[in-house]
């Protein structure tokens, strides 16, 4: 039986360590990274460790997560930051509605989104596309609150349950699931989200008044844009080779040349480095200075980013030392909530600090030591356990969320509006996201 004054010191130095997040990040807008931090020495030497202890704890998790998710972050980072900047997103969006019809106008921008999505962070890619949204809305006739909305929840949808977005991405690494497996899983998940999504805002959205913006487009429209095929390809194929390589599995002691090079390239990270190189293809040129700028911003890019994964991993690594799940094992009937309780915990760090990635991150760190006692601790609930938190970090997005203000700004919809619409949006999501995974825990 634990002690129970340790369970409640331990109680005590986690809540101020998740409260110390939520201030630092929602109030004082300090980077996640040092609020991370701050919490990993707040918590360590709150339950009594040593300081060398706690940094040396610091130190390995930091390493063990970037080991593992350096290379798909930044591969991840700089395939995206190409195809914004060459147009294929653009080329993608006009195919999808020369193929839907302008009838279907906000669907063609919901399924843009999701396919946009998959590389590219959900601020970026609505950036990227306001301008044609715009143009779509203002020709079609359809409400810009419809339009809006439908292509800020097919970007958001896939951005909270898919590697390489950093949280899920984050999430995989601490919580141990195999990138490959929770992208195609994470896929087939998000798709009824989208569908909900689009649904919710073509109901809502036509009841919101009209605004009257002036049009934001952002890229120059005397750019040379890349074939269809070409602007494809990156995203497309890399998701072929590692949905392939899931459906095969080769014995011990069998060795076929072809099924080794297939399983090789099924791998994310080389998988997504075919991605990129077939993007370099759709490049006007291979002249250094198009180039070397884009491979310099997705390492960038993919710096700040990795730094606040690195930060999480060792938060996972100072709870875990803390023995959290073994007190809380012996004191709560955790194993009758199963994939309920990863999913309130990120859905109540989502809503109270606004940032998917910073949620998923912590609540990934202090689920770690709990997947035994919630029934979790097989490769099935590590999986489950991941999409769950996915599902969490979804709503709510309201005003202490950034994605809610780039919405907001680009697409000229008041407060009022947004939240009734949008914000609303992302609580169906949210919940369609946790019935998926339930029907996915029956499924596998």
């Amino acid at each position: 039986m634990a002690d129970p004054q340790s369970l409640v010191r331990i109680l005590i130095c986690l809540v101020a360590g998740i409260a110390a997040i939520v201030l630092l990040t929602a109030r004082f807008r300090v980077h996640a990274f040092f609020a991370l931090v701050i919490a990993c020495f707040m918590v360590g030497l709150g339950i009594g460790l040593p300081l060398n202890d706690v940094l040396g704890i610091i130190k390995d998790g930091f390493g063990n997560i970037l080991k593992s998710l350096g290379l798909l972050i930044v591969l991840g980072t700089t395939l995206g930051v190409i195809l914004e900047h060459i147009g294929c997103t653009r080329v993608m969006a006009k195919t999808i509605l020369k193929i839907v019809g302008e009838k279907y106008a906000s669907l063609a921008m919901s399924l843009t989104g999701f396919i946009v999505g998959l590389p590219i962070f959900c601020d970026s890619g609505y950036i990227v596309l306001s301008g044609l949204n715009k143009s779509l809305a203002k020709s079609t006739g359809i409400s810009l609150a419809v339009m809006s909305t439908s292509l800020a929840t097919g970007l958001y949808a896939v951005h909270c349950m898919i590697p390489p977005h950093p949280g899920a991405a984050a999430a995989a690494g601490i919580i141990g699931v195999e990138a490959g497996k929770l992208m195609i899983t994470g896929i087939i998940v998000a798709i009824p989200v989208m569908i909900v999504g689009y649904l919710w805002a073509n109901y809502a959205g036509r009841k919101a008044p009209e605004q009257v913006t002036e049009h934001i487009d952002l890229i120059d429209q005397q750019q040379k844009l890349p074939s269809v095929a070409l602007a494809f390809m990156p995203v497309v194929i890399p998701i072929l080779l590692i949905a392939l390589k899931s459906f095969f599995v080769v014995e011990p002691g069998v060795s076929v040349k072809w099924m080794n090079v297939l399983l090789a390239t099924g791998d994310p990270v080389i998988a997504l480095a075919i991605g990129v190189l077939l993007s370099c293809m759709a490049l006007p040129s291979f002249k250094k200075d198009i180039l070397a700028p884009l491979l310099q911003e997705g390492a960038e890019k993919a710096g700040g980013i990795l730094v606040i994964i690195g930060a999480g991993g060792a938060f996972g690594a100072v709870l875990a030392a803390a023995k959290i799940g073994t007190h809380l094992s012996n004191a709560l009937p955790l194993a009758s909530m199963g994939i309920l309780f990863p999913f309130l915990l990120t859905f109540i760090l989502k809503t109270a600090q606004g940032s998917s990635t910073v949620a998923i991150i912590t609540a990934a760190s202090i689920m770690l030591p709990l997947l035994h006692a919630l029934g979790l601790d097989t490769d099935k609930g590590h999986l489950l356990c991941v999409l769950a938190m996915g599902a969490g970090s979804m709503m709510i997005s309201h005003a202490n969320d950034a994605y809610f203000w780039v919405i907001a700004k680009f697409s000229g919809l008041e407060m009022k509006t947004m939240l009734r619409v949008y914000s609303l949006a992302t609580v169906w999501m949210g919940l369609t996201a946790l019935a998926m995974v339930y029907l996915v825990s029956y499924l596998l």
